[in-house]
């Protein structure tokens, strides 16, 4: 297939969700999709030939912190990310638009662009739309995302209003710029909690032309309700022909009613930056592994799993390699919990083709929680 063709399989009764299939340079990507973030060219802890069995298809990378290290003259060099990093499947690059939103105490925004002062020396840097879209073609990613500013939580109207205005003038700038064979761009949807400015930027886009669409914006510290807001106030404006991808959004409860939504695409640091921190994800929730409680626990991270973690070791020894600071650790809890996101996206796919996905939410919200959990975009 082309890149950029996305079929849309099946679409669930009752529900926004369907099954689809986005082809890309470096092959399909099926959605839902729930896409592991490796900001630093590496999925933390993890191998590729690791990602590849637990059956992920697409990573991320971040062009901010890959241009600043190791600096995409040595990326480009070494023959592009993908053989940088020794991945042969797709990779979304994100344009560093979210760093403006992250790292706000080091930059200052203007017409053209972000001035940033580096989180790792001090050293300034400019990055806009133009330079942003230079980076994603050397580095070679299959989807590179338009520069963007990411308004925060709360903001006035005003802001969100300049905030819009100046993601749109940057996207009609980035979808100007020549690309690497075969990459795909998504715009960007912002707006912040005000409907009739994500209608405004959503419009704008589309006009504009984009292989996929994102929801940027959400969940950078409104509540839940409101996460659920701006995901809606967005998506009923896009192109049902087009991925939609949800912005660094990771909690299974916020996953599963975005895809009620309509919502395919999802990216989130927390399978691994949790893992790091002793978190451990199951099918009804999340535990701190390195608590007390189980420190003779026989049992494996979530029973049930069939992942390596879990078929050869106890939740005993796993907490003993946190609490006295092995590596190995924090490997096993990644392991187990980027198989238990994987085997979550299966499952919501489970549902859609068997028609029951709307029954599924339903049950999975009132089982999991509150999606309260604290996603992220930076590793």
């Amino acid at each position: 297939m082309t890149p950029g063709t996305f079929e849309i399989l099946q679409q669930a009764p009752g529900a926004g969700a369907r099954l689809g299939r986005l082809w890309t340079a470096h092959g399909p990507v099926d959605t839902p999709v729930f896409m592991p973030v490796g900001t630093q060219a590496t999925v933390k802890a993890m191998t590729p030939a690791e990602m590849e069995d637990l059956g992920f298809q697409i990573v991320l990378g971040n062009t901010y912190h890959l241009n600043i290290r190791p600096g995409v003259d040595i990326i480009e060099e070494q023959g592009g990310l993908h053989r940088f990093m020794g991945w042969e499947r797709a990779i979304l690059t994100d344009s560093g638009g979210y760093q403006v939103f992250s790292l706000a105490r080091l930059n200052r925004i203007t017409a053209d662009g972000v001035i940033f002062q580096s989180h790792v020396d001090g050293a300034t840097h400019v990055l806009g739309p133009e330079s942003a879209m230079a980076i994603q073609r050397r580095l070679g990613s299959d989807i590179a995302m338009v520069f963007d500013e990411c308004a925060p939580y709360p903001c006035d109207r005003k802001y969100a209003c300049q905030a819009v205005e100046r993601t749109l003038a940057w996207a009609a700038l980035c979808a100007r710029q020549p690309r690497a064979a075969g990459q795909l761009v998504f715009g960007i949807v912002q707006g912040s909690v005000y409907a009739d400015l994500r209608e405004r930027c959503a419009r704008g886009l589309i006009e504009l032309g984009f292989d996929g669409y994102a929801i940027g914006g959400v969940s950078v510290g409104e509540p839940h309700a409101l996460i659920l807001q701006g995901i809606e106030d967005s998506v009923r404006h896009l192109p049902a022909d087009r991925p939609r991808y949800l912005m660094g959004v990771g909690s299974h409860q916020h996953m599963v009613e975005a895809v009620a939504r309509g919502v395919d695409m999802f990216d989130c640091v927390m399978p691994t930056r949790l893992a790091r921190h002793g978190t451990a994800f199951t099918r009804a929730g999340k535990y701190p592994v390195k608590a007390a409680l189980y420190a003779r626990d026989p049992r494996p991270i979530e029973e049930g799993c069939g992942c390596y973690a879990c078929r050869h070791f106890s939740r005993a020894y796993v907490r003993h390699l946190m609490n006295v600071g092995e590596i190995l650790g924090i490997r096993l809890l990644s392991i187990h919990n980027l198989f238990r996101y994987e085997a979550f996206v299966q499952e919501m796919r489970g549902a859609i083709r068997a028609g029951g996905f709307a029954e599924y939410a339903k049950g999975f919200v009132e089982q999991y929680g509150n999606g309260r959990d604290q996603p992220g975009r930076d590793e």
